[in-house]
């Protein structure tokens, strides 16, 4: 593979992320036909919008290319002004809460540690945005985990945010390297580097737990041991993306068909699998359909 800056990278796996978000987020309605549609490998019909995961990732994007690192504070400004521009795009309820308090000059620091009784935020957020960043530090591996650490804490302050959005930084960051180095790996590699270096967390036991399930699996018995977003937390989540991404590695459409027949928080768990897989293909493995689907990036902050 020609080898590509850090920002290429980056902009590579949002990507990636964008359309697996746009993907998975039109499969979502009444549960039989969505089944039928995904056991049959029916495309819906374009354009296919994006939601908030792709816009977040793309403000984190937007942060490295400016300041080479995550600037908490102004990472907190692009999130709230991406987030007022377009509130449409699928924000969770507690993403509204505290964007708009961010909006309305609120401080990150307190907002995002005053949640949940104190807690903070432990769902998926902060991972679902995160694969470019890991592949923007992908030579630096303490960097990754303390980067990604720092962009999930700006709204996710619970430990599980973070080791959430670590796991899936360094799964980037690992498939960005080989990639770069031409160095031929596997899935279950992966899994093992990212095991080895998230925090002890329920996120880690459950990638832990994704190292003793085959590829083999099938897709609903590995949902029911990992989970697959439903509960939209960081240990629900990223786990079973990583499989999903462990299992198709260098195949990005097999990955997403994957990734999706496990229903749950479809375009979010498609998101974070598109980001980390599109990094082993240079893009290659991207259906042109599928591109051509997603709607272009110059209508991500307009209302769809």
């Amino acid at each position: 593979m020609v080898e590509s800056s850090s920002i290429e990278l980056a902009k590579l796996s949002l990507e990636g992320l964008s359309v697996g978000d746009a993907f998975g987020e039109q499969f979502f309605g009444e549960p039989e036909l969505v089944k039928s549609a995904i056991r049959h490998r029916q495309l819906p019909e374009s354009p296919w919008h994006v939601t908030d995961d792709t816009i977040m990732a793309l403000g984190i994007v937007e942060v490295l290319e400016q300041y080479h690192m995550i600037n908490q504070d102004a990472l907190a400004r692009t999130f709230a002004v991406n987030y007022h521009l377009n509130p449409t795009r699928g924000y969770g309820g507690m993403a509204h809460r505290i964007l708009g308090e961010i909006s309305c000059g609120g401080d990150w620091r307190s907002i995002s540690s005053a949640v949940f009784n104190g807690m903070g935020s432990f769902g998926n957020g902060g991972a679902m945005r995160v694969a470019p960043l890991g592949a923007y530090f992908y030579e630096d591996t303490q960097r990754v985990i303390e980067q990604a650490r720092q962009s999930a804490e700006v709204t996710h302050a619970h430990p599980e945010g973070k080791a959430g959005a670590i796991a899936v930084a360094l799964a980037a960051a690992f498939v960005s390297a080989s990639a770069q180095q031409s160095t031929s790996t596997s899935g279950k590699e992966m899994l093992e580097f990212v095991a080895a270096l998230t925090p002890e967390s329920d996120t880690r036991s459950g990638i832990r737990t994704a190292l003793t399930l085959p590829f083999s699996s099938p897709v609903d018995t590995v949902v029911r041991t990992l989970g697959n977003g439903s509960y939209i937390s960081a240990p629900d989540t990223v786990p079973f993306c990583l499989w999903c991404a462990a299992k198709h590695l260098e195949n990005y459409e097999e990955a997403l068909w994957t990734t999706v027949s496990g229903l749950g928080d479809r375009d979010t768990t498609c998101a974070i699998v598109g980001g980390i897989v599109i990094l082993a293909t240079g893009g290659q493995s991207i259906p042109e359909h599928w591109l051509n689907s997603r709607e272009p990036q110059a209508h991500w902050k307009q209302e769809r």
